[in-house]
């Protein structure tokens, strides 16, 4: 008997244990990167353009349940015949103009990338990139006397979306160029893009056009091709901001070692393609979960955007209709991908990351994520437990909160919004941090009793306060800015 009772009671001190251990996170007011946003690219199928602008209307702008402000585009390399067309270019641009025109109305930043130049500009006289027996496995590469050509180019496609009300803000020289491709695609060396861009990025006309120049955007974000143009100060004058993508490394690998030279010389770093697939079925909650420690992990490595693949698939957003992938893929169901990543577009876009430090005490499983953001008043903790028990999760805060907000997904909840609980300002608080669950907690900043002044009121002297395209405040405005005048009036401005 005696034996039986000492087993329940070890039983019970450890079921009671895993319920009542604590995770503490403790964060600091260090100031790491601005959060410029989050996006997905208007295509459906290939390069095909999404032609229904109520995929724009659920997942942009901050009355959609989503909230993505970052659309891509291809910049098309295909010729649609006679240089008269009614859309005023012999290039097949004209089928990105509904979506782009309400995302723009929507506020989204337009970020065009060419999959290959036009093929006439190529080695292999194709815009494909020639890995297929048909084309011969010819390489297509940008051919040395078309280096002239190609900023011109970028420039007659700005010209073109500008005409059409669908103004682009951020083009880059080429997406995957490490990556032999069959379809639409053009190799680069890092020593090729750098010849590029030292020779002939002068020729684009960024001022007249107000865009930002991204560099080649990596299959994995490898640093070379991106290093190579920021450690060369006539490159990096014209390079704005590092693009990459995450097929085959974590973002806290590549990413994170590319976006050291990117913080050094004040340039953005923007995670602009990935797909988190599961074959053929929708993605189940564990799935999530690990499509929101990616989207996570990006900004830990100093990401200023996180831009997925396609806004329309089972694995991503918006449903399609396929019935292969019922039930649950109905044609423009917002998906529980779209509820994720609804998190990290709705609550962090526009806020700084601030430094945290998570410390998972005996008897937690380790499988866990934080970090904290600060965006005006609002002090702002993501945390990801993908583990089977539920916690306690201490926050140790820089400044003394007055109120909060929660929002968890589970596997049976979407974005839920529950009230934190709290009776005075504190600076030290616990919460709830459910198994297997992402959650956003909001605090409002107690000014008066973290001992912050008030925000100084502008005066006629000083009307204007100036950002850079990232959010980041500007002592002095230089290059593409944003201006935000007392008045509430936004202003796009250039200057060199």
């Amino acid at each position: 008997m005696r034996n039986r009772i000492i087993v329940l009671v070890c039983l019970l001190v450890a079921l009671t244990s895993a319920r009542a251990a604590t995770i503490t996170v403790t964060v600091d007011s260090t100031r790491y990167q601005t959060v410029t946003g989050f996006g997905a690219a208007a295509c459906w199928g290939a390069m095909r353009p999404i032609d229904d602008v109520n995929v724009i209307k659920t997942l942009y702008g901050e009355d959609s349940p989503v909230g993505l402000n970052i659309v891509r585009m291809e910049i098309s390399p295909n010729l649609i015949g006679d240089v008269k067309t009614p859309w005023d270019t012999p290039y097949d641009w004209h089928g990105y103009l509904p979506v782009i025109q309400e995302a723009k109305r929507r506020g989204a930043i337009i970020f065009g990338t060419p999959w290959s130049p036009p093929g006439e500009y190529k080695t292999n006289g194709i815009a494909g990139g020639g890995n297929s027996e048909d084309q011969g496995y010819q390489r297509g590469t940008l051919a040395e006397s078309a280096y002239r050509k190609f900023f011109p180019w970028l420039n007659t496609f700005l010209a073109y979306m500008k005409n059409n009300n669908a103004a682009v803000d951020v083009v880059s020289l080429q997406n995957e160029p490490d990556w032999w491709v069959n379809y639409s695609g053009c190799l680069y060396t890092p020593e090729q893009l750098h010849k590029l861009v030292k020779d002939y990025a002068y020729r684009l006309d960024k001022e007249k056009y107000g865009v930002q120049l991204m560099s080649g955007e990596s299959l994995c974000f490898q640093p070379e091709y991106s290093d190579i143009l920021l450690n060369d100060p006539e490159t990096r004058e014209h390079i704005d901001i590092i693009g990459g993508h995450l097929y085959g490394n974590p973002p806290l690998d590549k990413m994170a070692r590319s976006n050291k030279a990117a913080v050094k010389y004040g340039k953005g770093t923007w995670m602009t393609e990935h797909s988190v697939e599961n074959g053929p079925r929708l993605p189940n909650w564990h799935d999530e979960l690990i499509f929101a420690e990616e989207v996570h992990e990006s900004m830990l490595a100093g990401a200023n955007a996180y831009v997925y693949w396609y806004m329309i698939a089972h694995w991503a957003f918006i449903g399609t209709g396929e019935s292969q992938y019922q039930p649950g893929n109905d044609y423009g169901k917002l998906l529980r991908r779209g509820y994720v990543m609804s998190h990290f577009s709705k609550n962090i876009t526009g806020s700084t990351r601030l430094g945290s430090k998570a410390s998972v005490h005996v008897g937690t499983n380790s499988a866990f994520q934080a970090s904290a953001y600060i965006k005006g008043d609002s002090l702002i903790v993501m945390a990801i437990d993908t583990t089977k028990n539920a916690f306690d999760l201490r926050l140790n805060l820089p400044y003394k909160v007055k109120s909060g907000i929660h929002w968890l997904s589970t596997s049976d909840k979407n974005c839920e919004k529950l009230p934190i609980e709290m009776s005075e300002s504190a600076q030290t608080i616990t919460v709830n941090l459910p198994a297997r669950s992402l959650n956003t907690y909001i605090f409002q900043i107690d000014r008066e009793a973290s001992g912050i002044s008030e925000m100084p009121v502008a005066t006629p002297e000083t009307t204007s306060v100036y950002y850079d395209i990232h959010g980041r405040k500007m002592l002095e405005p230089k290059g593409l800015y944003i201006e935000k005048r007392s008045d509430g009036t936004i202003i796009k401005h250039f200057k060199r």
